[in-house]
């Protein structure tokens, strides 16, 4: 494993090369603004990435674009998760990142003894922007598969994803996360799973939020521990942490996007250590205020 590691990072800085150069000709982003009359007609502002190429052929309805929903972390803007938008857009994908909270949102409270620490409510905000934006996409777009989606985020983002995943699992084909803290990964083994964790002491993960190594092994569900701190794992993070996360994205989808989209991912995944895990508990409140 650590070989195999080792070889991927070695070709990490050719791809994310690639990458840099194809968002600079191939690649269209577009800012598109969205206003919910269900919800006091809140404002949902969401950043499209899309391959000019593969537009053109959606256009013309020879394919279906697959789609990628970005979630962003607390505090973090929808446009700072580039890094990722362009790996699923050189792939193909019509990639829709979402701004979830606005500066009117009052602040989130953390509250100890509740489920996920009291951030439940922005969780399901965060939901029903996605389930907003998917709508109103298929109007922006309608050669898209929104029935099949890949749900990616950051942080809070991360737990938004996998709250919708477990909310509606038969509208789920992947989940991605970058150091998820909250919610419980799905084990069912329905689609599979990518999750990057951080190796810093101010982000903890709840116990129970990651299962076992027999589970991940047998659901098709990738632990790969990082030594990157939290907040690296977006635009503004290191070099080095962007492209490695790039590189080891870029084989989860070559492999992932390969296999059957019908069957139940039931491969041997390639783990890295995630720990020993306990029933899921509400948490202490940490000593130092988390803001992602």
């Amino acid at each position: 494993m650590k070989r195999g590691i080792s070889v991927l990072l070695s070709v990490s800085v050719l791809a994310a090369a690639g990458y840099v150069t194809m968002s600079k000709w191939a690649i269209r982003h577009e800012t598109l603004r969205f206003h919910d009359a269900s919800r006091d007609n809140r404002l949902v502002e969401v950043d499209v990435a899309v391959r000019r190429d593969k537009e053109m052929q959606a256009d013309a309805g020879m394919i279906k674009l697959p789609v990628a929903i970005l979630n962003h972390g607390n505090t973090v803007k929808f446009t700072e998760y580039s890094f990722l938008a362009n790996v699923f857009a050189a792939r193909g994908y019509m990639v829709v990142s979402i701004q979830h909270d606005l500066p009117t949102d009052p602040p989130m409270v953390t509250k100890v003894g509740e489920i996920y620490v009291g951030r439940l409510p922005q969780i399901q905000r965060g939901v029903a922007n996605i389930k907003f934006a998917v709508e109103e996409m298929r109007q922006v777009e309608p050669n898209a598969d929104y029935g099949h989606l890949t749900i990616v985020g950051h942080s809070m983002g991360g737990d938004i994803s996998m709250y919708f995943a477990k909310q509606y699992p038969d509208e789920v084909r992947k989940v991605v996360t970058l150091d998820n803290l909250r919610v419980p990964f799905i084990t069912q083994g329905r689609f599979k799973i990518l999750s990057f964790r951080s190796n810093d002491p101010q982000f903890k993960t709840d116990p129970g939020v990651l299962p076992s190594d027999d589970v991940c092994e047998k659901e098709g569900i990738t632990v790969v521990k990082t030594d990157f701190q939290h907040n690296d794992m977006r635009d503004t993070g290191p070099e080095e942490a962007k492209v490695s996360i790039q590189a080891m994205l870029d084989k989860f989808l070559a492999d992932s996007d390969s296999a059957s989209d019908v069957s139940p991912v039931k491969t041997k995944s390639p783990l890295t250590d995630p720990g020993p895990v306990a029933p899921y508990a509400p948490v202490v409140k940490p000593a130092k205020p988390l803001t992602h």
